[in-house]
């Protein structure tokens, strides 16, 4: 039986994801322009991403005002409940800057440490994934009601579609080039999407058979790791390891470890 506090937790998760993927498709000015820059020139913030943090924490502070946040954009409050909420206001800022679709809202609640509810809105594709720790993993969009995921299949590695992700430093993303370049002969291909939210949900959905990315951060993460795990995906990041920035890995049960060790091989961790 789900807990009702994390019930709760992904109802008040849904509803400020809505309101902000509502607002960031809805709401984009004709002449949006970057509003600042993070690790590099090409690593970019726009208002948009900022308008839509202020108004996730509004919304869940509204209700739970005891409650910690961690946001990409700059929330930072430890909060007093044991919830903290892990929010990614706009994951694919780039994609979202140039007018693509493949952006999306991650919201991810903590409890005592561990996540319990994650929540990744697509409002491009009319979808929006979520799933609760022992719960499964659903979505809902343009099909009629709503329908629990499961990942694909267990298929070889070298039949398996992969994403992946570069990070906005040159010299870490030549690396990444050169791990690509070494895997991609011994995959199906490789796709690269622009949003780590929308890949771990693909491989929820059944879309994708494997994602890996080095330099994540938490928000990137959170919610999407628990969804496709929730849906019978491996996660993780080096062997033995959690998912963390040095890397991070997620596939079908038959193709996340072998990927893993290839990744490892290969040095995808380091520069």
């Amino acid at each position: 039986m789900t807990d009702p506090l994390h019930t709760d937790l992904l109802a008040l998760a849904q509803q400020a994801a809505a309101r902000a993927g509502a607002l960031l498709r809805d709401g984009r000015p004709a002449d949006l322009a970057v509003a600042a820059t993070k690790s590099s020139p090409i690593d970019v913030v726009t208002e948009m991403d900022i308008a839509a943090e202020k108004l996730i924490t509004a919304v869940i502070s509204e209700v739970r005002p005891d409650d910690g946040f961690l946001g990409e954009e700059g929330a930072s409050v430890e909060g007093t409940s044991g919830v903290r909420w892990v929010i990614d206001p706009l994951d694919g800022t780039v994609n979202y800057l140039y007018g693509l679709p493949t952006w999306s809202v991650s919201i991810a609640a903590e409890q005592d440490g561990e996540t319990v509810v994650g929540v990744v809105a697509i409002p491009m594709r009319g979808e929006t994934f979520h799933a609760v720790r022992g719960g499964g993993a659903h979505a809902t969009g343009a099909w009629d009601g709503e329908r629990r995921l499961a990942c694909r299949p267990t298929a070889p590695l070298e039949q398996s579609l992969v994403s992946t992700g570069f990070n906005y430093v040159a010299e870490v993303r030549a690396h990444q080039a050169q791990v690509a370049a070494r895997l991609v002969p011994l995959l199906r291909d490789i796709r690269r999407g622009g949003s780590a939210a929308v890949d771990l949900c693909d491989v929820a959905c059944g879309r994708l058979d494997g994602y890996y990315e080095r330099g994540l951060n938490a928000w990137d993460m959170a919610a999407g790791d628990l969804i496709a795990r929730e849906a019978g995906a491996l996660t993780g990041g080096r062997p033995g390891e959690r998912p963390s920035r040095d890397l991070a890995v997620a596939g079908t049960p038959g193709v996340f470890e072998p990927l893993q060790e290839l990744l490892e091989t290969f040095g995808a961790w380091h520069d």
